[in-house]
């Protein structure tokens, strides 16, 4: 059997990016298009020169880019007949098309010059007729426009399809859970985690991070997909760099409208759990009939566009609402070669959250907790980069481990730049791409009383760099203790862990029903939602626009409250709070949401 565990586990390139001056390491990818081609899954994220293909979703193999712009953003591929098509963006150039038979053994057929574009999509009707979408911006629309099939130009005029509405839309308010910094104030709060992590911020860099954090939302990312003899036009909103980063989709009788905002909105939408950001992706239909979707996920601490991307299970509901199940969005998900119910709870449960974490050694202020807080803005640092520093999670009694993902973060990487290496203009930065192979090396121990160890995975002598890697023991191991040691890491930097996750089954019973469910309309497109407090290890709170459709979900940890900043206005709200610990999940009541008087507690 085969799993994955988002953030998916592939080579995320460096960066070394100049913003006004101000040199910038981190990792990125972004932007997913994902596609089946001649029985093969094909994954083109932004910023990694190249491309990934799978056989089943889970192990990507990745392959470089030749003669094709591998430094515009948002690259799109889609099939038509024999070839995969790719664009990318650029607004100040004419952007050009590429097709390809064969992507991985084959050259890149390039189709000249038609027109500038950002984040663009091409769809084929079943009538054989080409469309495209594109557009990213906080201030003009999603366009759309028919394209000749034989030279990709535009038959007429860009049409706008699609605009923001933040004052009906809750999910397109920018800002951390929407809440959207419009004051000096507000903008230096956020910007707090960036001067952290890059204390020699210059005050120009600085002014430039207040005034993209008071920006209105960006409406971009367009996918297209049809289902029924409907269109759906997928959009992402509100910024990348938000928790809340999201995939809204509107539906029409016709590829170029008029179009109608789905009452399942937004469809995609992780705002919670270790890893948020759910937004600007692909919808990709797989060898069975199952529906899968991708898109960007955020840490955005080195820089705003430090990104991830994550894989989940997607479909259409019988009365044709899309949907995307996110709510154990970064926990490990079986991925069978069959036909499979997209709502499958997990097999194993989280086991490390919370959990006493030690280590050889660490540097102030980024302890080992900090690798078992379920936050992967935070992480362990090492206090040097001597191969063998590691770091040990106590599960504080023997567990049945199945699975454990390890991730690692950078933190303040000073790296020259590599000799010969030229810095490409991307917007109103510069960056390189740095493709030279790195290695991850560690080894992963386990140990039933801390004294006696056994390795659970050996990648000491495997060349891969790996950030987030993946480690299934399908049939359960017996520990308490996990240790991971850290032997080699990309430029010799020193060991960070943002999450070392275990799962697996615990002892004891099935936590309590979430217990004394209060609602309050806080404004027409947020809803407060608190609960008792209780024993639970997390709740994930659900909700949604009918009893039977709580598509939505939000992970929280050490809370018994959450603001739901996604409503659409005049809309009905259900909710349910579930409970889970260590033993499984317990589902609440469904509740329609109402505006009460919640007590202080």
């Amino acid at each position: 059997m085969k799993y994955l565990c988002n953030p998916i586990n592939i080579e995320y390139k460096y960066q070394f990016i100049d913003m006004r001056g101000q040199r910038i390491i981190a990792r990125e990818a972004a932007d997913p298009s994902m596609i089946l081609f001649k029985g093969k899954y094909y994954l083109f994220p932004s910023m990694t020169a190249g491309f990934l293909t799978s056989d089943h979703l889970v192990e990507w193999e990745f392959h470089p880019l030749k003669g094709i712009p591998i430094y515009d953003y948002a690259p799109d591929v889609r099939v038509i007949g024999e070839y995969i098509y790719f664009s990318a963006s650029k607004k100040d150039a004419n952007c050009s098309f590429y097709r390809s038979k064969d992507p991985i053994n084959g050259e890149f057929e390039e189709i000249a010059g038609t027109f500038p574009f950002w984040d663009p999509n091409l769809f084929v009707d079943d009538d054989g007729r080409i469309y495209f979408y594109w557009g990213c911006s906080s201030e003009t629309p999603i366009y759309g426009v028919e394209l000749n099939a034989d030279n990709m130009r535009p038959k007429g005029n860009p049409i706008e399809l699609i605009f923001s509405n933040e004052k009906i839309h809750g999910f397109e308010r920018s800002g951390e859970n929407h809440i959207s910094p419009k004051s000096p104030e507000e903008a230096e709060e956020i910007i707090k985690s960036y001067k952290m992590n890059n204390p020699d911020l210059s005050d120009e860099m600085l002014t430039a991070i207040r005034k993209y954090y008071s920006f209105s939302p960006f409406i971009e990312g367009a996918w297209m997909d049809k289902h029924n003899g409907k269109y759906y036009l997928q959009y992402s909103c509100p910024g990348t760099e938000y928790n809340v980063y999201a995939d809204g989709v509107y539906i029409s009788d016709n590829p170029l409208g008029p179009f109608t905002l789905a009452k399942n909105n937004p469809y995609s939408y992780k705002p919670g759990g270790f890893i948020p950001g759910a937004g600007h992706g692909s919808t990709m239909e797989d060898k069975f009939g199952n529906l899968w979707h991708t898109s960007t996920m955020r840490i955005s601490m080195n820089h705003p566009f430090e990104r991830r991307m994550g894989i989940w299970p997607a479909g259409f509901d019988t009365d044709g609402e899309l949907f995307c199940n996110q709510r154990y969005g970064d926990w490990p998900l079986r991925v069978e070669q069959q036909k499979v119910d997209p709502w499958e709870n997990p097999e194993w449960m989280l086991l490390s959250y919370g959990k006493t974490a030690n280590a050889s050694s660490f540097e102030n202020g980024k302890d080992p907790s900090h690798a078992v807080d379920e936050n992967i803005q935070t992480w362990w640092k090492a206090a040097s980069n001597t191969p063998g520093e590691w770091i040990e999670v106590d599960l504080k009694h023997i567990c049945d481990v199945h699975a454990v993902q390890i991730n690692f973060a950078d933190d303040k990487l000073d790296v020259p730049l590599p000799e010969g290496a030229v810095l490409q203009g991307v917007g109103h930065q510069t960056r390189y791409i740095d493709e030279r192979k790195q290695d991850t090396r560690w080894i992963l121990e386990g140990s039933l009383d801390g004294k006696e160890y056994f390795v659970l995975e050996d990648k000491s002598n495997v060349n891969t760099d790996l950030p987030h890697d993946l480690v299934v023991r399908e049939d359960g191991v017996n520990a308490r203790y996990i240790r991971c040691k850290v032997l080699q890491l990309p430029y010799d930097q020193i060991a960070c862990i943002s999450g070392l996750r275990v799962f697996g089954i615990g002892k004891g019973e099935l936590p309590e029903k979430a217990t004394g469910i209060h609602t309050e309309l806080v404004t027409e497109l947020d809803l407060l939602v608190r609960w008792d407090k209780d024993d639970a290890v997390g709740h994930n709170v659900l909700w949604g626009f009918a009893p039977d459709k709580l598509y939505h979900s939000y992970m929280v940890f050490g809370r018994h409250e959450v603001t739901i900043g996604a409503l659409i206005k005049d809309q009905p709200v259900y909710v349910r709070v579930d409970t889970f610990n260590e033993k499984g999940i317990n589902e609440g009541e469904v509740l329609k949401a109402v505006s009460v008087e919640i007590p202080v507690k």
